[in-house]
């Protein structure tokens, strides 16, 4: 055995020296490599642009918005203009640029470039000071402040209805910079905090009284039969109806109008029982809201109610032919009651909230509505609320104590302050007071930001009881695992995967009816469904995310397997259901991302290969100029879509995009606009083949799949990781975060690019766990 002298303290202390040798090592090796990139910068990439790019991509008019010029050292490329020169290289390795007409690099000319720029875009310097980034401040969205309230107060409550459509940025609707605020928003969220507390606090406990309202079709006349609207009465008539009773006092309240002639008001004669009798003048010519009123306290049994006419008139020769004839018409019968067991009646959001009443553990008014209060703010707040907040919110108690409301109704008050609060409906995260630089999150910001990325929605109890013993870090992959279990997790498929594939937008496609008759908003929620399933699925077991792209399985309803040509699934109820025919499989070939990518009237190669480019690959092609017609105002374009696409391609504006795009996308057009397989397109065979730059076949949806599992799997777990970091920070990912996602990365692969393994790299990464000075 090994021994060191001085023992373990001594081996530790050699593992340090070890470690900081290897850093200085690399990071002198670091050094050198900038020199040369920079030296090599100068000497070839700079020359290389001025000759045979600059001419279109310099100035304020520069071409697709790419202003070289404007990268005046190296390291600009590898930071602030990342994005734009993986684009660049895209466009040198596919031949699309410099232009078929403009003068071409030599080979060894080009090489150099090449090699220079993807070098400097997988140079990734991590040994530096961290820049985590920095969330701006943002409120709820509206998914999320439904989800909340429903964890907060256990009422639900549809803000999608209520309020206005967030805006969307980086393609979510939950980043910051984008979730804007109005005047009318915040009249909004006063109002939506009023109906909430209202709803969830019960402050007069005759609301719990339960309330009937007697079916009136249902009384037995003495003549003649009931409407269901009325009980009218043109003559003298009787109505009666059983009541089955429980114990207790109970109210009939019967709402009626009458119609009036000679010198006295209708009357009505109304009998609860054997034991109360009562007449009532029905004075009021139209119909109200001020009910006649019987109240009575009655054993457990049969209950008769009886209601009369008693004084019917008629007088055919009165001058005033309104006043001709008294009847009676009797709108509306309630019966409230018993009043016994009210405290077993109040709903769980006021027992959610109001958990602790005057006199109950000794406490007096103002203890117990410290300790609600106390409790209640801190949760919707998602921290413990401070000394400073809390006098406030005593203050606004005692307020409403002072305007006469009880207890229940000047803690309603205060819950309508809370839920208006900016701390609230803003996910805030303060630091430390002198603090400066990178700072961690606290437990509690930490805590908000996982439930807000799981679950689109407020930290559970567990989640801040462990925020407040401060183990929430190390108790972070537990965590993880257990939220990811939770049915809440469905969130993450619904908003993260519903908006990165963009499932909404099956809301408002609308297919050519004539060719495509099937298609209807059922079947749009079927598509949907099926591919909310599949995401939900990968996430449930664990699986490669490269699944995604490709499996031998679905999720399918009789109508959805019918569209697919799929038999022997019967049924509206979902299941999963094995694939053989090598047609389907993976998201790529699901009818919803097939129909969002196509047209009204035909599918779109243009559309299908730009999202796979956006999507899939997080490539996407720039955006078409302004004057180039569509395919269809070209009346001079013949033949198959494939042939008018070749001819437009012709136009050299169009024809390097078009490179890109079109191979992706003609692999799909098996697949009609709503996702039907077919092999034929307006009479002409379908020809799914395709060529992409560099020369790379690929043939069919089975090609394409191949064809991104074998050379793109890179791209696609970038992508991915990139996308769901954007959707769980809240930004947009900068080039600053190409470290995180890198790591991210690296611990996908080595655990066979499993779901979890992203997810948990993601929470323990730079970005999520800290923030930015």
């Amino acid at each position: 055995m090994l021994r060191l002298p001085g023992g373990l303290r001594t081996y530790r202390s050699l593992s340090i020296v070890l470690s900081l040798v290897s850093t200085l090592i690399a990071s002198q090796a670091m050094g050198a490599k900038r020199a040369d990139m920079a030296e090599s910068y100068n000497a070839k990439v700079i020359p290389f642009m001025k000759s045979y790019c600059m001419d279109c991509h310099s100035g304020d008019s520069a071409e697709a918005g790419l202003d070289l010029e404007k990268f005046r050292s190296w390291e600009e490329v590898t930071t602030t203009g990342r994005k734009k020169w993986a684009s660049v290289l895209d466009m040198l390795v596919t031949g699309t640029m410099p232009p078929e007409d403009s003068e071409q690099p030599a080979g060894e000319e080009l090489q150099g470039v090449l090699k220079w720029v993807e070098e400097a875009l997988s140079t990734v310097d991590c040994d530096g000071p961290v820049n985590p980034g920095r969330e701006t401040i943002r409120r709820l969205n509206r998914i999320e402040y439904e989800n909340t309230i429903r964890d907060l107060v256990g009422i639900e409550y549809k803000a999608t209805e209520s309020f206005p459509a967030d805006d969307v940025g980086y393609g979510f609707d939950n980043i910051g910079d984008v979730l804007s605020t109005s005047p009318l928003l915040f009249e909004k969220f006063y109002q939506a905090a009023d109906d909430i507390a209202s709803r969830a606090i019960i402050t007069d406990r005759s609301q719990l009284i339960p309330k009937l309202e007697l079916p009136l079709a249902k009384f037995k006349l003495k003549h003649g039969q009931p409407s269901s609207r009325q009980l009218a009465f043109p003559s003298a008539n009787t109505g009666v109806y059983d009541l089955e009773v429980e114990p207790g006092m109970y109210t009939v309240a019967i709402y009626a109008h009458a119609s009036q002639a000679g010198d006295e008001p209708a009357k009505m004669g109304v009998r609860l029982g054997d034991k109360e009798k009562r007449t009532f003048a029905v004075s009021n010519e139209s119909p109200n809201e001020h009910p006649m009123e019987i109240k009575l306290r009655v054993p457990r049994g049969k209950l008769p109610l009886e209601v009369a006419f008693l004084n019917d008139h008629y007088d055919p020769s009165h001058p005033n032919p309104n006043r001709r004839d008294r009847n009676l018409f009797i709108n509306r019968i309630e019966l409230l009651g018993p009043d016994t067991n009210l405290d077993d009646r109040y709903p769980e959001s006021h027992k959610k909230i109001i958990f602790v009443k005057p006199g109950d553990q000794g406490l007096d008014e103002k203890q117990a509505a410290q300790q609600v209060i106390a409790r209640f703010a801190s949760r919707a707040f998602r921290r413990p609320v401070t000394k400073g907040e809390m006098e406030r919110l005593m203050i606004l108690y005692e307020l409403a104590k002072a305007d006469g409301l009880n207890y229940e109704g000047s803690i309603r008050e205060v819950v309508v302050g809370v839920l208006c609060s900016p701390h609230f409906l803003f996910k805030v995260e303060e630091v430390p007071e002198g603090s400066e630089g990178t700072q961690p999150l606290s437990d509690y910001q930490l805590a908000t930001r996982l439930s807000y990325f799981l679950w689109s929605t407020m930290p559970d109890e567990e989640l801040l009881q462990q925020a407040w013993k401060g183990t929430l870090r190390q108790n972070l992959d537990a965590q993880v695992a257990r939220m990811l279990a939770d049915p809440k997790a469905k969130q993450l498929t619904e908003n993260f995967a519903g908006q990165w594939l963009e499932m909404r937008k099956l809301e408002i496609v609308q297919p050519d009816r004539q060719r495509f008759g099937s298609f209807n908003h059922q079947l749009a929620a079927d598509m949907r469904t099926e591919t909310e399933m599949y995401f939900q699925s990968i996430m449930d077991e664990d699986r490669s995310v490269l699944d995604l792209l490709g499996s031998d399985y679905t999720f399918l309803n009789q109508r959805l397997a019918e569209h697919y040509g799929i038999g022997s699934v019967k049924g509206d109820h979902f299941r999963r259901v094995e694939l053989t025919d090598g047609r389907r499989g993976g998201i790529l070939t699901q009818a919803s991302v097939l129909t969002v990518t196509s047209n009204p009237t035909r599918t779109s190669p243009v559309k299908r290969g730009k999202w796979i480019l956006d999507n899939v690959l997080g490539t996407p092609p720039p955006e078409a100029p302004p004057d180039v017609p569509s395919l269809e105002s070209q009346k001079k374009l013949t033949g198959s879509l494939r042939e008018q696409m070749k001819q437009h391609r012709e136009n050299p504006s169009c024809a390097s995009c078009h490179a890109r795009m079109d191979p992706i996308g003609f692999a799909l057009e098996n697949y009609d606009a709503i996702g039907r397989w077919r092999t034929k397109d307006e009479g002409f065979a379908i020809d799914a083949s395709g060529e992409m730059p560099g020369g790379r076949k690929v043939d069919g949806a089975a090609g394409l799949k191949q064809l991104l599992l074998e050379d793109k799997k890179d791209e696609f777990a970038h992508n991915l990781i990139s996308k769901t970091m954007t959707y769980a920070l809240g930004r947009g990912v900068e080039y600053y975060d190409e470290c995180a996602i890198q790591a991210v990365k690296a611990e996908m692969e080595s655990s066979g690019y499993r779901f979890s393994s992203m997810i948990r790299a993601i929470v323990h990464s730079d970005p999520f766990q800290k923030r930015g000075g």
